[in-house]
């Protein structure tokens, strides 16, 4: 395994659950978050912007505010702020359904690195059947305003059963938004997805489809010559890594330098894994940072990491969490507790 990590005092990327709550309950969600769904210990204010100032003292570079619906978290936009002004790049991660003017002009003032929506379908009736409760109307009203106030915009598409069939429409669509990326891959096993998996996965043959379109739009962007990141002339298709286990498989040699936050202040080893290797309520970060790089160590991770590997349905499993084994946290404060969260 590559030790690169270990010369790093700090994580180049973190990624915060700002909560489980959201105003959605989409089919695919990995993270199973719907309308009042929030775990019944999430960080409060004072503790999330106290855990804001430890990312800002850790010197961290780029943050993302995701969730759940991030915009659901009643400090979302103090947190934000508060890293915002120390200079900290932001992702925000949303569904666009609370994303209005008003909100995206707050945020034009600081450093923001991306919006990212979901645009899961280029029709009503699929749109609303593969996110229940959602109006396509207000994302795309998001996307706009996203746009029109100089924001760089980050589309994503889940492929479903549902939906699937809709990725060429859905990729014009974005480039008509002026989105810099679109970011695609194979459905992942974790959450809702995983117990709706009979239900929503693709099949071969949609997927043999769905790989068709997409090598023939990124044949079109090269054929332009140009690969628009820098000028915005094109938009970006990214697909890589195209499966969880792909990505998975990359950490074996090479651990990414980011931490996973979940809403309760607990860090994850990785978004597939059950494994949480501190808790920030109770560290300060550099102390997690450590504990993570130590827990990329373990055998219990790697061997989680190798079983992830070769069977997708052991992804399932990724929001039952438990403590790394003799990582400095004990399993009367983490196992147990997945009957309170889901």
């Amino acid at each position: 395994m590559n030790n690169w990590i270990e010369g790093l005092h700090a994580p180049l990327f973190v990624s915060w659950q700002l909560t489980r709550d959201c105003d959605l309950a989409c089919l695919h969600c990995c993270t199973d978050s719907a309308p009042g769904k929030a775990l019944p210990d999430e960080l409060n204010a004072e503790e999330a912007l106290r855990l804001a100032d430890g990312i800002i003292g850790a010197k961290v570079g780029y943050v993302m505010l995701c969730g759940g619906e991030p915009l659901r978290a009643p400090h979302f936009l103090a947190v934000a702020n508060r890293l915002g002004e120390a200079g900290i790049q932001l992702k925000i991660e949303t569904n666009g359904q609370m994303l209005d003017d008003a909100l995206v002009e707050r945020l034009a003032r600081l450093p923001i690195r991306s919006i990212q929506i979901s645009l899961d379908a280029d029709t009503e009736e699929i749109y609303r059947r593969q996110r229940p409760g959602s109006s396509l109307a207000k994302t795309h009203a998001a996307c706009q305003a996203v746009r029109a106030a100089g924001l760089p915009l980050e589309v994503t598409f889940a492929p479903t059963r549902l939906n699937i069939e809709q990725l060429d429409a859905v990729i014009e669509r974005s480039r008509s938004f002026g989105a810099f990326r679109f970011n695609t891959g194979r459905l992942m096993h974790i959450g809702r997805a995983a117990r709706l998996w009979h239900r929503i996965a693709p099949t071969a043959d949609m997927y043999d489809r769905f790989e068709q379109a997409l090598a023939r739009q990124i044949a079109s962007n090269q054929a332009t010559g140009d690969t628009g990141t820098d000028s915005g002339a094109v938009m970006e298709i990214r697909c890589d890594p195209w499966t969880v286990n792909e990505g998975l498989n990359r950490t074996l040699s090479m651990p990414p330098a980011t931490l996973l936050i979940l809403p309760n202040g607990w860090v994850k080893v990785a978004g597939a894994l059950r494994y949480v290797c501190g808790d920030l309520r109770q560290m300060a970060l550099t102390e997690v940072w450590a504990k993570y790089r130590v827990a990329w160590h373990n055998k219990a991770v790697t061997s989680a990491l190798h079983q992830g590997i070769v069977d997708e349905s052991y992804h399932g499993e990724a929001n039952d969490w438990i403590a790394v084994p003799d990582g400095g946290m004990t399993n009367d404060r983490v196992d147990g507790r997945s009957s309170e969260r889901n």
